[in-house]
This record gives C-alpha cells, sequence and structure tokens, in this order.
C-alpha cells in the first residue's frame, strides 16, 4: 500500500507563485510516475502535470506550461512549482501515483490519491 499526502496550497494573488509538495510513502517501489490533478468547483477532476521514473515526460496540460514546473526524486518527494497563477487556476489540487508504465495522463491510470490540498488565487 502507498500513502500520499499533498501540502503547500494557499491564497496567493494573481501573477504569485506557490509550491506544491507531495510525500508518498509505503511501498514506493511500485510507483512509476506521480502526478498532480485540480478540481475546481462545479468542473470535473482534470489533470495537471506528471513525472515518470519510466523515461517518459514530464508532461503538462495545456492550461499550466509554461507557468507549472513539476520535479520529484527517487523517493518519491514530487513538487509542483506553479509560477505567473490566474483566478482560473484555484481548485482543489490532489496528488496521485501510479503503478503504470510509460504515459500517465488520465486519472484511472493512477492508483493512490492524496486528501487534495486548496489553491486559491485572487484577482
Amino acid at each position: 500500500q502507498v500513502q500520499v499526502v499533498e501540502s503547500g496550497g494557499g491564497l496567493v494573488q494573481a501573477g504569485g507563485s506557490l509550491r506544491l509538495s507531495c510525500l508518498a510513502s509505503g511501498r514506493t517501489s511500485s510507483i512509476y510516475a506521480m502526478g498532480w490533478f485540480r478540481q475546481a468547483p462545479g468542473k470535473e477532476r482534470e489533470f495537471v502535470a506528471t513525472i515518470t521514473w519510466s523515461g517518459a515526460g514530464p508532461y503538462y496540460a495545456d492550461s499550466v506550461k509554461g507557468r507549472f514546473t513539476i520535479s520529484g526524486d527517487n523517493a518519491k518527494n514530487t513538487y509542483l512549482q506553479m509560477n505567473s497563477l490566474k483566478p482560473e487556476d484555484t481548485a482543489v489540487y490532489y496528488c496521485a501515483a501510479s503503478r503504470s508504465w510509460g504515459t500517465v495522463v488520465v486519472g484511472p491510470q493512477y492508483d493512490y490519491w492524496g486528501q487534495g490540498t486548496q489553491v486559491t488565487v485572487s484577482s
């Protein structure tokens, strides 16, 4: 079993930055990718970014390319640096871990999920 815990959310003004952190613990040797998703009120959960240990990626949603950067290490610590934040980035951000190999950019490919951390960007 793998546990995933996010941290680092908060309130920031438009144009500002936040850094989210995610720690995976447990049987992390079975994890080949970790990703970030987000869900805004009244909207479906959407993919944000993923980093893999299989040689693929990283991958980003078009809406965050050039503004967000995902990074991580073999200890399965994963970070999401978010710059030039916009009000439309407001959402609950979820970190997830995947046992799948290769390209993993959709929710069902992920096996373990965190509880989420709120990011609010004011205009």
